[in-house]
């Protein structure tokens, strides 16, 4: 067939579809071709080179991830030339290497360790270069850590930040033995256009590019006597955190991951579900609110679509790059911070603690939370509302050096008290998951009825594809919400921020037209977050995706205005949605930030 090739790799005939590389073939016949610049999520680059292959007929190797398959090839990934090709350029990239291996956060988890174990790199024939060179460290960033003495310029972060973020706070500077990934200017990664969404974590394949951890200080508040610690656990986490351990389940670890908070000595386990379910209390009626002043009071300053605002990597990215929609944001804190802002005023107020007393822990998939917990908008409490944000890589650090057998702990519930929550909440942590969960609220708010959809499930806004749209058209309000009948709802998903800026030009340019968009700065929403477990692939998010929505219809309640803590907070402490509480508590603002 004119689509097919056929091909020898060491041997053994393969047929494969045009277009596809060596490396690819290779794969389908299970042969292991080592890489390093190679990432499935992004376009090829074949700078490393240690993919090379040898191909008969051809005098120089070429490199299997950037090479198309082409009739008759013959490819050997095993000869002699090959290996001993691969160990030098392994050598090479170790003698500009900081080795200190034991010392390394990514120790365990670094590619180029792993290569180097493989091909049993104990000497070199090259100078250590690592003396010699004036290497960068850059710690200011409340969430990322770029330490140059461990890059190995396979561009993986450039190319994440450009392609997937559209952002390119990271780039290639000067050339050949000067060569270096850097920052405009060279600025600290806290003074760029950065998004802090740790994409470029968990693409680099060394311990260049970390999260910021602040393990040692929540053990050290966790062994305070005087200190009241409780922990949130946001919804991604638990279909993550399994990956870190052998735990044999479908990926959803919720009763473990809460058995193992309480072993650790959190005085209280708590989840961000909670707020989750009271962000679409507050996001919805906004929403509501702002459809009324259009269509009825024909106010013109009432900013249309609204922007969900759950995601801090996506408003980072808005401030810097298109600041003059921030009108058009949700005023909602995320879930996270509206935790943080009620633990230490409704938490602290009912538990009868001094707030000042009180630690405020999250577990959270993503990065940018260490620099949302960070902002100085983020103390309405009186304090700072979350003091300390642990990705899910940092809890299951903190686990293992706990001795816990995390896969045989029996499963435990979160706490009372901010701790119930919804399958509506759950999907917050997969792209598509906060439209579904207001939609499902909202909607029932206006008619009185379900969502039209088998078991309340909005398929349509599920899955992977970059920009998804939606609408649905509201028949037979209720009195109250009369204005509504006949107006078809138009509503916009995406995930990842080049997807995002894409939407954006579509508004902009009257191309599209939207009442409500969900973003989200990351591959997949949460689930693909720049705190999650390394590696993360496709395969790897539609795993978390399928575990996400399995909690989901498991769940009891499945409506964040069904949860019965949400509707007890308003009883007893907020009021009601938008109220003058809320408002203070659950409401923010943003701010504008250069583009450089």
């Amino acid at each position: 067939m004119a689509n097919q090739i056929n091909l020898t790799i060491n041997g053994i005939a393969i047929t494969i579809n045009k277009g596809l590389t060596v490396l690819d073939a290779a794969g389908k016949l299970n042969i292991k071709i080592p890489t390093l610049c190679y990432h499935k999520d992004l376009c090829i680059a074949g700078n490393c080179r240690v993919c090379v292959v040898e191909q008969t007929g051809t005098k120089k190797l070429i490199p299997a991830c950037a090479t198309p398959v082409h009739e008759g090839m013959e490819i050997q990934t095993n000869s002699l030339v090959v290996r001993n090709s691969r160990k030098h350029i392994i050598q090479l990239l170790l003698s500009e290497h900081n080795a200190d291996c034991t010392k390394c956060y990514k120790n365990g988890n670094c590619e180029l360790q792993s290569l180097a174990s493989e091909y049993k790199i104990t000497n070199s024939d090259f100078i250590d270069l690592v003396p010699h060179k004036n290497y960068a460290y850059d710690d200011l960033s409340p969430s990322i850590i770029k330490d140059d003495s461990k890059c190995i310029r396979c561009q993986r972060c450039v190319r994440t930040c450009h392609e997937i973020q559209h952002l390119s706070a990271l780039s290639v500077a000067y050339k050949g033995n000067h060569m270096k990934i850097s920052t405009f200017a060279e600025k600290p990664m806290r003074e760029v256009a950065c998004a802090h969404c740790g994409q470029c974590i968990i693409h680099c394949p060394t311990g260049a590019l970390t999260e910021k951890n602040y393990i040692e200080q929540v053990w050290d508040a966790l062994t305070a006597p005087s200190k009241h610690v409780i922990v949130q656990t946001a919804p991604a986490v638990r279909v993550g955190l399994g990956e870190e351990f052998d735990t044999n389940s479908d990926g959803r670890v919720t009763g473990k991951m809460v058995s193992a908070l309480k072993r650790l000595g959190f005085d209280s386990v708590l989840d961000t579900d909670f707020t989750a379910d009271l962000t679409i209390m507050e996001e919805g009626t906004e929403l509501l609110t702002r459809l009324k002043k259009a269509l009825v009071d024909k106010d013109k300053n009432v900013q249309l679509p609204m922007f969900t605002s759950c995601s801090p990597g996506w408003i980072k990215y808005l401030e810097h790059t298109h600041n003059n929609l921030l009108d058009n944001l949700s005023t909602c804190k995320s879930p996270q911070q509206m935790f943080g802002a009620l633990a230490k005023t409704y938490y602290a107020q009912k538990r009868q603690i001094d707030p000042a007393n009180i630690i405020s822990v999250s577990i959270m998939p993503c990065t940018a939370k260490k620099f949302e917990a960070n902002r100085p908008e983020m103390r309405d409490s009186g304090f700072k509302d979350v003091d300390y944000v642990l990705t899910t890589r940092e809890l299951a650090i903190m686990i293992k050096q706990a001795g816990i057998d995390f896969a045989n702990l029996d499963d435990e519930y979160f706490d009372k008290l901010m701790g119930d929550s919804t399958g509506a909440a759950v999907i917050f942590g997969a792209t598509g998951g906060v439209m579904e969960a207001a939609l499902r609220t909202a909607y029932e708010i206006v008619t009185g009825r379900e969502v039209p959809f088998k078991n309340i499930d909005i398929t349509p806004l599920r899955g992977f594809e970059g920009i998804k749209e939606a609408s649905i058209v509201i028949e037979d309000a209720l009195p109250d919400w009369d204005f509504l009948n006949g107006v078809e709802l138009k509503c916009a998903i995406t995930h990842g921020l080049e997807n995002a800026n894409q939407v954006i030009k579509n508004i902009e340019s009257g191309k599209a037209e939207y009442h409500f968009v969900e973003f989200m700065a990351c591959p997949g929403g949460c689930l693909g977050g720049g705190g999650q477990p390394i590696p993360t692939s496709p395969e790897i998010r539609q795993r978390r995706m399928k575990a996400i929505y399995a909690e989901d219809l498991h769940m009891p309640i499945r409506k964040s205005h069904e949860n019965p803590e949400v509707q007890q907070i308003y009883k007893e402490f907020l009021g009601k949605p938008l109220g003058d509480k809320s408002h203070k508590l659950l409401h923010t603002h943003y701010t504008p930030r250069d583009r450089n």
